[in-house]
This record gives structure tokens, sequence and C-alpha cells, in this order.
């Protein structure tokens, strides 16, 4: 079911995501050859905890009922996504770094007091999720101009969020630019509704979908929704890695990654992270 957030829903999660862009922005400037993920895992923990937060993913059950093990994921080159930040890797010069984290906010009753209180969860907290690839050291341009396609991807599927537009229309853009470029768009992962919970519906596809893949809607003020493009150098095929929750390229290609949580507006769209 796609839900429709509230005026009073919608503050605390633009409190919410306001905290966990600074977070990501202090993250991506740690990262550097010689790091490891580990760091970056401890440094995400102490960060959200700082804030009132909780960091989602830790300790999410899993389809196959494993917990997810890291507050952060860490997805290295040829990684798309959800590469655990533990067991700890050392980043080394010239790779490409995907840094994805979810958190819920508020968490305690203090932060909470006189707020309204999101129902959905225990702990009474909103959820926001964003994402963010940067290079280690120096890069080869060919992973500067991927990094570079794919945040524009990510705005231009922004920009056509609106009240009464359609939700088809986001991943319509985003293929449209990638592959003006060269890129491919990875089909078989695709960004979703959030705020209530870590993933919700809609699913929002970074390419021209069918209507016997993802469902289309018209989209209305007050969804949520977390746009997140995955792009390619290469095959836009993924493969699962051998830890069960990392998707890497199939060809082991580059790949890129950033994700923003977006409100929809009576007048378009507000960026909540």
């Amino acid at each position: 079911m796609i839900t429709i957030k509230t005026k009073e829903e919608i503050k605390i999660l633009k409190e919410g995501g306001k905290i966990l862009a600074g977070i990501l922005d202090e993250l991506c400037a740690a990262v550097k050859p010689g790091i490891t993920t580990g760091v970056l895992e401890e440094m995400t923990k102490r960060l959200i905890k700082k804030a009132g937060g909780r960091p989602a993913q830790f300790g999410f059950a899993m389809p196959d009922k494993r917990l997810f093990p890291a507050a952060l994921c860490v997805s290295i080159n040829s990684e798309i996504v959800h590469a655990p930040a533990m067991p700890g890797r050392i980043i080394n010069e010239g790779d490409i770094v995907s840094l994805d984290f979810v958190m819920e906010y508020p968490i305690n009753k203090k932060l909470r007091a006189g707020r309204i209180v999101n129902k959905h969860s225990k702990l009474g907290g909103y959820y926001t999720d964003t994402a963010r690839t940067v290079g280690a050291g120096k890069i080869s341009e060919e992973a500067k101009n991927l990094i570079k396609i794919t945040e524009e991807c990510l705005y231009i599927g922004i920009k056509q969020v609106r009240h009464g537009g359609r939700l088809s229309d986001i991943g319509v853009a985003i293929q449209k630019h990638a592959e003006a470029n060269g890129y491919g768009v990875v089909r078989e992962l695709v960004g979703h509704g959030v705020g209530y919970d870590l993933h919700e519906e809609p699913q929002v596809a970074n390419y021209r979908a069918s209507s016997q893949d993802i469902k289309d809607v018209t989209l209305k003020k007050g969804m949520v929704l977390a746009i997140e493009p995955m792009i390619t150098i290469g095959d836009w095929r993924i493969k699962t890695k051998e830890n069960g929750f990392a998707f890497a390229t199939r060809d082991d290609s580059l790949s890129a990654h950033f994700e923003h949580s977006v409100v929809v507006t009576e007048e378009g769209y507000e960026i909540l992270t």
C-alpha cells in the first residue's frame, strides 16, 4: 500500500533527512586510500547515535532471515549496492566508493516530545535514505565521468516529481540520460517508498518499466520516495557476491549509485536528504 505522509510527519522527515545528509557529508570526506570500511561503519553508528537516531539497516531481517551485519553499505568499484561495511575492508587508491544508509529518527522520548509518533515502528521514528558515490584519492577519468553522469541522472529523475505526475516519468528520464552517455541502467534493483518503514511501496524504477514489471501510479502530494539510480559503465545485469548481501555488475565493470529521499509537493518536490 502506498502511504501519504502528513505535514507534521514530513516536518520530522525533513529534520531527520537534514541530519542524515550531514552525516553523509562527513563520511564522504573521510573516504581516502587506506581507510577501512570498518572505520566508516563506526563513524556511522557514532554520528547517528549522537543525533538521536537509529541505523535502520543494522540487524535488518533479509528475505532469507539473515540479519544485515552493518549500519552502512560500502560498495566498491563493481559493487552496485548492499555491500556491508563489516567485516572491514581496506579502500585503495583509485577506488570508487558508494556509501548508502538509512536512519530512523527520532527514537527517544525526549526528542519525540510533543510530536506525532510513527505508529508503524516500535521505536516511533521516521525513516530517510540516502547514498552517494565518491572517489578515493586519484581516480580515472572514466570513473569521474560515471560518477558525474550518475549524479545527473538522480537530479533529472527528481525533476520529474510533481503532484499529478506519473511515477514512470522518473525512470524514463533517468534511462534516457544514462544511455545517451553510453551507460547501462540496472533493472533488477530499484528505488522505493520510504518514511514509515525502510522499504515501502511503490517501487521506483530507473528505466522505462513495463506494467508487468512495476505498477505505474499517479504521484500525490505527501508521497515520499527514495529515488536511487544505479548506473554502470558496462553491462547492466547483476550478480550476487559471495557474502550473499552485495550485488555487483555481472561483467565486473564499474558502477555508481546516488540516492535522495524526496517528498511530492503541490508545486513539485522537496529533497529531504
